[in-house]
C-alpha cells in the first residue's frame, strides 16, 4: 500500500519487532501447486482470520463466484481451498510460519477474510440506498483487533440489526487491521466478511 510502509499484499510492516522476511520469506515461497484449475475456475488472493492462525493464500472459485461475497453464496464451501498458502500461527509463544503448495482451511474456523490488497470487488450496496447509516465499529475475532463501519438501518438499533440477519457474515468496511499478536501487522482493507456470531462488538 503506497505511503504506509507496509510490505505489499502482506500488511506487515517492515520496521516491526519481527523482520518481515522471517514472516514472509520470498524466497521460501511454496512452489505452484501441482492442482490444475477448471476451465471454469480462477484463483484469487485473499487473507483469513481465526482464533490463531493468518492465512494468506490464493483461494480457488468459479469464475462467475465474486469471492468478496463467496460465503454468503449458496457456493459457500466447507474449505477455502487455497494455493501456494502462507500461514502464521499465534497460539503461544512467537509466530510460527508455514508455507504449503496446497491448503485447504475449514470455512468454520474463519472469523473473517477479504481479497488481498489490491484486488477488490466492487462494494456489496448502493451508496445512494435511503435509510441506511455507516456505524464505527471495533471487531475483536480473536488475536485480531478490525476497526471500520457497519451498514445499519437508520430505523433500527445494534442489537435489532445482529438478531435480525439472514446470514452470519457480515460486511465491514473501510477497515484498518491489527493484532497485539503481530504488532508489525497494519493492514486497511476496504470490505471484509466476518463470522457475526464468533467475533466481538466494541463502540467507542
Amino acid at each position: 500500500m503506497p505511503g504506509t510502509g507496509i510490505m505489499p499484499g502482506t500488511g506487515i510492516m517492515p520496521d516491526g519487532p519481527e523482520e518481515p522476511e522471517r514472516m514472509y520469506n520470498k524466497e521460501k515461497e511454496p512452489e505452484a501447486a501441482m492442482y490444475t484449475l477448471q476451465p471454469d475456475e480462477k484463483t484469487t488472493p485473499i487473507m483469513v482470520y481465526s482464533h490463531d492462525k493468518l492465512v494468506r493464500g490464493e483461494v480457488v472459485t468459479k469464475d462467475t463466484i465474486m469471492v468478496s461475497r463467496l460465503m454468503r453464496t449458496p457456493a459457500a464451501p466447507v474449505f477455502f481451498h487455497l494455493l501456494k498458502a502462507n500461514v502464521v500461527s499465534l497460539g503461544g509463544g512467537a509466530p510460527r510460519v508455514n508455507n504449503f503448495s496446497e491448503l485447504y482451511f475449514p470455512t468454520n474456523q474463519c472469523l473473517a477474510y477479504h481479497m488481498t490488497p489490491p484486488q477488490q470487488d466492487t462494494l456489496d450496496y448502493e451508496a445512494n440506498e435511503q435509510n441506511r447509516l455507516m456505524l464505527p465499529v471495533s471487531l475483536m475475532a480473536g488475536p485480531f483487533l478490525l476497526q471500520g463501519k457497519i451498514r445499519v438501518s437508520a430505523q433500527l438499533d445494534l442489537t435489532s440489526t445482529l438478531e435480525g440477519m439472514r446470514t452470519p457474515w457480515l460486511s465491514l468496511y473501510e477497515i484498518t487491521i491489527t493484532s497485539p499478536a503481530l504488532p508489525q501487522l497494519r493492514l486497511e482493507v476496504p470490505m471484509a466478511l466476518v463470522e457475526a456470531t464468533h467475533v466481538s462488538y466494541g463502540f467507542e
